[in-house]
């Protein structure tokens, strides 16, 4: 695999976990790191979700950015709750669309954080689609480009230039299995994970000389909303929570995450074998959680 580890292996690394007392010296290593604040993408559900949660407990402030204002600010309103194991912290709310022409929802959201000594970016903001390429609308198929690719790229040229003045911090982009080959059934969207995934394995070298820390977290199936989005049926998933402890568990520690059993299952299983088996193995894989289109009647 790109890292040289075996995904197959448990992660045994000890982690800041959801519900460590804010006070406890893993929390504070973490926050002096990558605090005092943290801006997460795509906040409102899933992965973003989780992560602004787990961030939250660890005593982080927040920069959330998501499309829907409304599920923002409710968002925004429990984790400003005193935590149970820690006083409240600051919440900023960015609504933008990371997908708009031109960069426009970026742009918000730099400079919603002009003032703001923002030291991790986790790129959660994400969406795919399923079925054969050559049936697809190509407006959505751009605006998923926008937002995985160019969306990722503005938004970590721009944070990692203020991380590497500042001398610290981390980047967390999520990759995908799917992103390790081509995958027939999805193939644009695991190409734009795999451009997410070569970016951050360049990326975790050339800024460590700056000291800022880079990872991808590739996972599998995820509950999540993203299931419904692409059209696929989800069976056997990693639950969010995991994805996310698992992913900064191994920020600082390895350029690539593979963050649930079943994902070290599938990958540790397909790595030994040649690229274009693994495309085949992954688009029938893919092809049997495609949903059908609905039958009238």
């Amino acid at each position: 695999m790109p890292d040289g580890t075996n995904p197959a292996m448990p992660d045994t690394t000890h982690e800041p976990a959801v519900g460590l007392p804010t006070d406890s010296p893993a929390a504070r290593r973490f926050r002096s790191r990558y605090g005092p604040w943290a801006v997460v993408t795509g906040a409102t559900s899933g992965i973003g979700r989780a992560a602004a949660t787990h961030l939250a407990g660890l005593g982080l402030n927040l920069v959330l950015v998501a499309r829907r204002h409304g599920e923002l600010e409710s968002l925004a309103q429990t984790l400003r709750q005193p935590h149970p194991t820690g006083p409240g912290i600051e919440v900023k709310v960015v609504p933008a669309d990371l997908s708009e022409p031109g960069g426009r929802g970026v742009h918000l959201l730099e400079e919603a954080c002009t003032e703001l000594d923002v030291g991790l970016l986790v790129a959660a903001a994400c969406f795919g689609t399923a079925g054969t390429f050559v049936d697809a609308t190509l407006d959505r198929e751009l605006e998923m480009l926008a937002l995985n690719g160019e969306a990722v790229l503005r938004s970590t040229h721009h944070f990692g230039r203020r991380f590497a003045e500042r001398g610290k911090g981390g980047i967390v982009l999520f990759g995908s299995i799917v992103g390790f080959q081509g995958t027939p059934n999805t193939a644009h969207y695991a190409a734009t994970k795999a451009y997410i995934q070569t970016l951050a394995e360049g990326l975790y070298l050339e800024l460590a000389l700056r000291g800022v820390d880079v990872i991808s977290s590739a996972p599998g199936p995820v509950h999540s909303g993203f299931a419904e989005r692409a059209g696929m049926i989800m069976g056997a998933a990693t639950d969010p929570e995991t994805v996310v402890r698992v992913t900064f568990r191994a920020l600082g520690r390895r350029p690539t995450t593979y963050p649930g059993l079943l994902t070290r299952v599938l990958t540790g299983s397909l790595a030994p074998l040649p690229r274009r088996m693994r495309s085949l193995i992954m688009g029938r894989v893919l092809g049997g959680m495609v949903r059908a289109p609905a039958q009238g009647g």
